[in-house]
Order: structure tokens, then C-alpha cells, then sequence
């Protein structure tokens, strides 16, 4: 290869690096790298910024628009109602959420399905007696194979149709991938009802999870000076506290820190840290002589109507990552206080306002009423779900919704006009309609998300202009080349589902395309046939929690440790590389 083609390499190499310790957010990553290749000469100004004046980022802001304005109308709630029955079984329980949840998700993103659905089932299950858990996971996948049925379905399949027509050829049609994706999604959702119930962990009903150290919260609690607490020995004071509430950490000023211990004294000022699930961190607020460590910051009559619990996950994106509340001073950017924190795997020891926290961390805060409204849909939290909430009214625009996502998902199925004139006439039209103002439309729309994308294009150009794209081929075609066709597409097929379990699927598509074209040209497979087996592989985003948003956003209220992705996951990966390398080389 040539010094464009290794510089190229190191490039995306560092910038795979970057991402996936958490350095920086992709948008950054990803724009900074295609800056480095532009002025290194790699690539001209027009392929580095070709991606902002394709159709795909375009479309993809659109749809985040109909997205948020189904969400706000309550479009969904029939999904709800079809989703929460009374099922007997667990496997009866899973097809009843995991095929309408699938059907939806093939027209609209499933970041709003599973942001409505998620709290609505973690209420339902603890109503049953059973753990969220066995039902959130199989919830995210089954979004996730639905989305990789239709052109609109899921963001990297636009990513891809995008490139396509950026090299010349035609873009997918709205059901170009359905033939390929359908059979994949049904037996996919064949296997998460039948194996979920074997494969993922049995979880024990939240109140008593909380005593084995799983779907609990860290609070950080304070002995009242001169409170009923006060003096009274550790296994004393345990009779007034809430069961299933467990000490995990002990502090008293000027003797440090440490284990909880039977014997141990309790003081005015000592602080405990305690685990338990959300109805146990409520009632220790109740306990007499027992108070938050923050309720300095609560706001007074934290229990009035004006007040309301809500938890909220932590983005990978988020301001909050890698910086403790103190850090991010939480309360004044918010007007919220954390009075608990969930990490999956793990209790958050000590001092919870300091620290750091991680991608997918679950907050419970206190707050007023419209916290949810102000956040939820921001960049900083994948989900905020209001506690005891019922489920979102349905709004009578709801029906124009509707109609509107129905008449672009027709008109691109009759190809009356390109999905990207059909999608911003449909966001022009909500506006219109008054279903979202002009900011909330804005707000809707995930500017890193876009960024990504655009800057995807400049890398791929890169990968091709470089010789990197060819290089890659050429290697893949002398290692596995011996096992034909089948074995250079499996190559092609395991790289794209390894970087989209560590980056973005829309930036793995991007980086993959020209090996895959290129290698596709050397065993005499179809352009179109490689461009579908890179677009449905970078969605296969089982394998990790932070392999995909909706993953991340049920990592913490399902009480989830991250190698448990991978027990489900991988037949499910699995089933998608075996039916993309058939389908690849015997269409």
C-alpha cells in the first residue's frame, strides 16, 4: 500500500481507539480524523464533506423529526396496550412485546419505543412479581431486527443506500432490503422468545434482587444528630430500616472509611451507603433519624405534587460521562438532585456526588414535573422515565401523525418521490400541523448523529482514494480466499460486526463499504448483494450494551451486567452472518 493508504489506517485506527475508551464523542472522533486526511492531502474538500450534501443525514434529521412527534402525540400507545397483556408465561409474555414492537420499529426509530415502553414494562413486571429483566433485553433486539426490514427502519441502512448512490449506483428502495431482512427478523424473534427465558440470568423479583446485589441503587444516607438512630449499635438500627435496604459502606468523619460492622456505633453525621431497589430507596427517606446526604440540595416539600421521582440513563455521549455530579454541578444545570445511583455489576461506593460516572448509569432523581418533559430526547440521557407514571395519553393529532408517517412510508413504497423529499415534507408538515413547534423540531433532531454520518462519508472516501479500501480486499481475498466466495464475504461480514460492537453501525457501514465492494468485485458478487450484507451486519448490534442506543437504554433499569448481551446476542449474530454469507453468494 501507499503512505495515503497506511495514514489512512492510522487515522481510523487511532480513531477507533479514541472511541472506544471513551475519550471523546464520536462526532469529534470522527471529524477530526477526516480534518487530518483533508490536510494531509488524502482527500479532497469536496469527498471529506460529500457526506453533508447527500440525501442520507438529511433524511436521517427528518425522521428523527416524525420520530419525536409519534412519541409526543402517544401514536404508540396502541403498542402499548398490544404489548402489556396478560400473558401466563414468560415465552407468551415475550411474543406479545417482541413482534408489534418489531412491526414498529420498521417504520419509526426505536429510540421512542423504547424510551415509552421501557419504564411501562418495568411497572407491569413488578406488578406480575417478575424481574424487568427477562423481558427488557429481548425488547431492544427485537426493535433492533425490525429496524433492519425497511429502508427507514434504521439509520445505517440509509448510511449505506446513501453511499451507494454517491458511487454511482441507484439507492435502496423502501422494501429493497425486506426479501433479505424479513426472514432474518422472524426467526431472529423465533429465537429471543424461545432461548431468552434459558439464556439470560434468572432474576429474582426486584425487592428481593436488591438483597443479592442486583437491580439496586446506591444511596448515600446521614445519621441525624440526636435522632432515634443516634447511639444505637449497627444490628440495632437495622430493625428501622426498610427490608431488602443493605449497608455496603460506612464513613465518619476522622476515622475514614470502611465495611459495615455489627458492633459498630452509629453517630450524628455518620454516613452509610446502602443498596436497594427504587421502592427501598424511597422508604429509607421515611426512616425517622435518617436523612439524604443531599438534602441540602432537595428542594423543601420535596414531597408535595410539584415534586416527582424520575430516573434517568446516562448516555454514552453525555457531558456527565467521566465527571461527578460535583463536576457537571448537577442541581443548577439541571434543577434536579440525585438521590440515588444504579451501576450495573456494581454498588457505587463512598461519596456518590463525586463519582465519575459511566455510560449507562441509571440516576434516580427528585425534581418538578416538567424535568422529563425538558430532558427526555436530549443528548444527555438515553432515557427519563417518570416513576409510577402511567402510560402517555393518546393525543387526537395522533391520527395526523399517523397519517403523515403513513404517506411517506407509501409514497417511497410507489416511489412517487425519493424518501428524503417525502421525509422533509413530512417534517414540514408536523410543524405545520402544530403537532411540534419549530424548536421542539430542532430539538429532535441528534446533531451528533448527523455529524457522524457526514464525516462517515469523508472516511469512506478516504478508505477508497487511499487504496486502503483495495488493500484491505486484497489481504482478505489471500487469506480466506481459499474458502471462496462464502469465506471472503464472512471475512467481509465478522469485521463490520466487530467495529459496530465498538463504534457507531453508521460509521462501521461507512469504513466497510469499499473493502466489501471491492472484495465483492474480486469473487464475482453483486455490488447491491455486498452493500445489503454490510448495511444488515453493522446492525447485528447484539453482542454489547454499547453496541446500540436502545441496548444502553435498558442496560440500567434491567439491571443487566454487560456480558449478559452476549448470551442472547451471539445465536442471534450468529444467525444474521449465516443467512447474509448464503444469501451474498448464492443470490
Amino acid at each position: 500500500m501507499i503512505w495515503e493508504a497506511w495514514l489512512t489506517l492510522a487515522v481510523v485506527t487511532l480513531a477507533v481507539l479514541v472511541l472506544t475508551r471513551d475519550l471523546i464523542s464520536p462526532a469529534v472522533a470522527f471529524m477530526a480524523a477526516v480534518v487530518v486526511l483533508l490536510v494531509a492531502g488524502v482527500v479532497t474538500p469536496a469527498e471529506a464533506f460529500q457526506g453533508f450534501s447527500n440525501p442520507a443525514p438529511i433524511t436521517v434529521a427528518a425522521l428523527y423529526v416524525l420520530a419525536r412527534a409519534v412519541e409526543k402525540s402517544g401514536a404508540l400507545h396502541p403498542i402499548v396496550r398490544a404489548t402489556l397483556g396478560t400473558a401466563k408465561s414468560v415465552r407468551g409474555a415475550l411474543a406479545r412485546m417482541t413482534v408489534p414492537v418489531a412491526a414498529a420499529s420498521a417504520f419509526v426509530n426505536n429510540t421512542p419505543i423504547i424510551a415509552m415502553l421501557s419504564p411501562q414494562i418495568g411497572e407491569w413486571a413488578d406488578r406480575r412479581g417478575d424481574s424487568a429483566s427477562r423481558y427488557l433485553m429481548p425488547l431492544s433486539f427485537a426493535a433492533i431486527l425490525g429496524g433492519m426490514t425497511t429502508l427507514i427502519g434504521t439509520s445505517t441502512n440509509i448510511v449505506v443506500s446513501g453511499l451507494l448512490e454517491a458511487d454511482g449506483y441507484e439507492p435502496f428502495t423502501m422494501f429493497e432490503l425486506t426479501r433479505t431482512a424479513l426472514p432474518m427478523a422472524l426467526a431472529g424473534l423465533v429465537i429471543t422468545i424461545l432461548a431468552s427465558p434459558r439464556l439470560l440470568p434468572d432474576r429474582l423479583p426486584p425487592r428481593q434482587e436488591a438483597r443479592t446485589g442486583g437491580r439496586s441503587f446506591s444511596v448515600r444516607m446521614i445519621i441525624e444528630p440526636g435522632g432515634p438512630l443516634d447511639g444505637l449499635r449497627m444490628d440495632e438500627a437495622w430493625s428501622a430500616l426498610p427490608k431488602g435496604a443493605t449497608m455496603v459502606y460506612f464513613e465518619r468523619d476522622g476515622e475514614g472509611a470502611g465495611q459495615p460492622h455489627p458492633d459498630t456505633v452509629l453517630g450524628g453525621g455518620d454516613f452509610l451507603t446502602m443498596l436497594g431497589d427504587t421502592d427501598v430507596v424511597l422508604k429509607l427517606h421515611d426512616v425517622s433519624g435518617l436523612a439524604s446526604s443531599q438534602q441540602p440540595h432537595l428542594p423543601f416539600e420535596f414531597r408535595s405534587a410539584r415534586h416527582a421521582y424520575f430516573e434517568a440513563v446516562i448516555a454514552p455521549e453525555s457531558r456527565l460521562v467521566g465527571k461527578s455530579l460535583i463536576d457537571i454541578r448537577f442541581l443548577a444545570r439541571y434543577q434536579a438532585t440525585v438521590v440515588a445511583i444504579h451501576r450495573a455489576g456494581e454498588p457505587v461506593h463512598g461519596h456518590l456526588a463525586k463519582a465519575p460516572l459511566k455510560p449507562g448509569d441509571t440516576l434516580m432523581v427528585i425534581a418538578d414535573q416538567g424535568f422529563g418533559e425538558r430532558w427526555r430526547g436530549r443528548n444527555d440521557f438515553l432515557l427519563v422515565s417518570r416513576l409510577g407514571a402511567p402510560a402517555p395519553p393518546l393525543s387526537p393529532k395522533a391520527v395526523i401523525v399517523l397519517a403523515v408517517a403513513a404517506a411517506i412510508v407509501l409514497g417511497a413504497a410507489f416511489q412517487l418521490l425519493p424518501i428524503l423529499h417525502l421525509s422533509l415534507l413530512g417534517a414540514l408538515a408536523l410543524v405545520v400541523f402544530g403537532i411540534l413547534s419549530p424548536n421542539e423540531a430542532k430539538d429532535a433532531i441528534d446533531f451528533d448523529v448527523i455529524v457522524v454520518i457526514g464525516a462517515a462519508f469523508g472516511l469512506a472516501a478516504a478508505v477508497t482514494s487511499s487504496g486502503l479500501g483495495e488493500g484491505t480486499a486484497t489481504l482478505v481475498a489471500d487469506t480466506l480466499g481459499g474458502l471462496g466466495p462464502q469465506g471472503a464475504m464472512a471475512g467481509i461480514i465478522i469485521i463490520t460486526v466487530t467495529l459496530s460492537s465498538i463504534i457507531t453501525n453508521n460509521a462501521a457501514a461507512a469504513l466497510v463499504l469499499p473493502i466489501a465492494m471491492s472484495t465483492a468485485a474480486d469473487f464475482g458478487i453483486g455490488a447491491r448483494a455486498a452493500a445489503v450484507a454490510v448495511a444488515l451486519s453493522a446492525s447485528a448490534s447484539f453482542m454489547t450494551p454499547i453496541a446500540y442506543q436502545t441496548n444502553l437504554m435498558v442496560y440500567g433499569p434491567g439491571g443487566y451486567h454487560f456480558g449478559d448481551y452476549a448470551r442472547l446476542g451471539t445465536p442471534l449474530t450468529l444467525l444474521v452472518m449465516a443467512a447474509l454469507i448464503v444469501v451474498t453468494t448464492t443470490g
